[in-house]
């Protein structure tokens, strides 16, 4: 460590931030945090001022989930540190890669209930990786490089840095520093090691696993995009040719037009992806966590499988589901041990006949598509429609980021994703009003790209103001309102499970006026109410690029999603679509 110049901690911060390669972050000032943001004026960083701090949040994970770069947010103390809150358990479940700055009351105030006081350490212990209280400082391009390294090494996560004003304040002596940059020999992070390789004779175990495997199947999850591993596992796939499921947070990991591609399985997965899962005697989980909504009830998953699990977190082996072979290493690396090994073997020559199962997959599939009926003169739109119509009519990379509800999974079952990092969505924690901000993210972090938000009209209405935002900062973001004036998945569970006794899921049929709405907002908006209006709608919507677009798309409250493993049932139990039901 060399010393090179004086300056306060707010100065250093801003560097620090610089020095680890920020481009842009997303924020919102205020009186703890506001010594920062006047080095903020003379600095390369691109801020972009949020309308909310829960924007800032999910502003970060789209950046991350578009670029694979850490995301940066930076908010005041208080309710400001409050309201990030939501997007940390997100990208914590997500394994999102993000650093979220919070300004804190002065040092010596803490703890004695100061304006705009709260432990946000202590809030946020449960739902970060790590975080950090800064008491000094000199200490600040040290963790700043460490809240950076923790983020983005092993399995991504969230990191918060809460640092006191008078540490950042050019006029408190507190603030006075010496700058220098910070290295990895500067760390002082004892025990974190993350191991990345993986150990040698469990790779060529599950080799020999899969190798033998009558009816195996590869269980794809999120980890392959974290860890860049989506070319190994195309490779590994069309060796061993074995089909491919990619759940909810790995859709694109594997291309859904390939061949051996089934889809996304667990509760609105495809009847194939279920069931292939459902009867295969190999699991081989690839940064999957064995969510319990592809799992089911938990004691009929997949009864005659056995288990290879690979992660890089070794807490995941084992925590759900007993493994033969747990494997903890980064995902790419290992995919890449696992193709060496099955070299070793033989190769594709090697495997086992599983003729008799491709076959049975294939009859599944041609059994049980996605199905659903079309609208009749008169009636609503149907939302998988317009979201075929969205498919249709742009790029295949265009990036898509959805709300949490039965548009995203239309989204997840209509949309056909033939590339990895197009999907941006909140599985995990499910966050309604994630897709606004998180597409404001995707785009300023990919701006050639195309990006649509695919959103309903009850996660619409949470953080719609983050528009404005991209009105006012030139982020042409297109969102396709799916408005069928409901909370639309909780109706279908009112429907299916609760005797139809629907209790607070209307949520009004003419107000708000979002046409209006989002024309205050600086946005164009479009309403779509009739078929043979979807496609010029969505081709208007793309030539405007120079503010947001929002498409509004009247659709069928009536509609629900299937299939569906209903709650507490087994993935054997799927209920399909009422006109296939005598299929089964």
């Amino acid at each position: 460590m060399s010393d090179n110049q004086q300056m306060s901690g707010g100065e250093a911060l801003v560097k620090s931030l610089e020095h680890e390669g920020v481009d842009v972050m997303f924020g919102l000032p205020g009186g703890a945090i506001l010594p920062v943001y006047d080095p903020i004026i003379d600095s390369s960083i691109r801020h972009i001022l949020v309308r909310h701090e829960q924007g800032a949040g999910h502003m970060a994970e789209g950046y991350a989930h578009a670029t694979g770069r850490p995301g940066v947010c930076m908010v005041t103390s208080g309710p400001a540190a409050a309201n990030v809150v939501t997007p940390l358990p997100d990208a914590f479940l997500e394994s999102v890669p993000m650093v979220c700055i919070t300004g804190q009351v002065p040092y010596a105030a803490i703890g004695t209930d100061a304006f705009q006081e709260c432990d946000t350490t202590g809030i946020t212990m449960a739902v970060t990786k790590h975080n950090f209280l800064v008491s000094d400082a000199q200490d600040i391009p040290r963790i700043i490089h460490e809240a950076f390294h923790i983020a983005t090494t092993g399995r991504p996560g969230p990191v918060l840095v809460d640092i006191p004003k008078d540490i950042v304040d050019p006029v408190n002596p507190r603030s006075a520093m010496s700058w220098y940059e910070a290295t990895d020999a500067d760390m002082e992070l004892p025990g974190y090691r993350p191991v990345m390789e993986g150990d040698r004779e469990l790779i060529r175990r599950a080799a020999e696993l899969i190798r033998d495997a009558e009816r195996p199947v590869l269980y794809v999850g999120g980890g392959v995009l974290k860890a860049r591993a989506a070319d190994a596992l195309r490779e590994l796939a069309e060796m061993v040719q074995i089909p491919v499921v990619t759940t909810l947070m790995a859709r694109g990991a594997f291309p859904d037009s390939h061949e051996l591609c089934l889809g996304m399985p667990g509760m609105h997965g495809n009847y194939t992806a279920v069931t292939a899962m459902q009867q295969s005697d190999l699991l081989i989980s690839l940064g999957a966590r064995f969510d319990d909504r592809v799992t089911g009830k938990l004691d009929g998953f997949a009864p005659d499988a056995k288990i290879i699990h690979v992660d890089i977190d070794p807490a995941e082996l084992g925590k759900v589901r007993q493994t033969l072979v747990g494997i903890q290493g980064d995902c790419r690396v290992v995919i890449e041990g696992i193709i060496a090994a099955m070299r070793e073997l033989g190769g594709a020559d090697a495997q086992v006949d599983r003729t008799a199962w491709r076959s049975t997959v294939s009859g599944w599939q041609e059994r049980f598509p996605l199905v659903y009926e079309q609208s009749a003169p008169g009636e609503k739109l149907k939302p998988q429609y317009v979201i075929e119509e969205l498919r249709d009519h742009n790029p295949s990379d265009t990036i898509v980021a959805s709300g949490v509800g039965q548009h995203q999974m239309y989204t997840s079952q209509w949309w056909r994703f033939d590339h990895p990092y197009t999907f941006v969505n909140s599985g995990g924690l499910g966050t309604m009003g994630f897709s606004i901000p998180a597409a404001i993210g995707a785009k300023v972090g990919m701006p050639d790209r195309r990006v649509w938000a695919v959103d309903g009209d009850g996660c619409f209405q949470m953080t719609a103001q983050e528009l404005v935002t991209a009105s006012v900062e030139n982020i042409p973001i297109k969102v396709a309102l799916l408005n069928n004036s409901y909370l639309g998945m909780v109706r279908q569970w009112q429907e299916m499970f609760y005797d139809e006794r629907y209790s607070e899921v209307y949520l009004q049929d003419r107000i708000p006026d979002y046409v209006k709405w989002a024309e205050a907002m600086g946005c164009e908006a479009i309403r779509v109410e009739s078929p043979e209006e979807v496609a010029p709608a969505i081709d208007k919507a793309n030539e405007i690029n120079d503010r947001p677009v929002v498409v509004e798309f009247r659709t069928d409250a009536r509609e629900n999603v299937f299939p569906m493993v209903p709650s507490g049932k087994t993935n054997s139990e799927l209920v399909v679509d009422p006109s296939q039901q005598d299929r089964l």
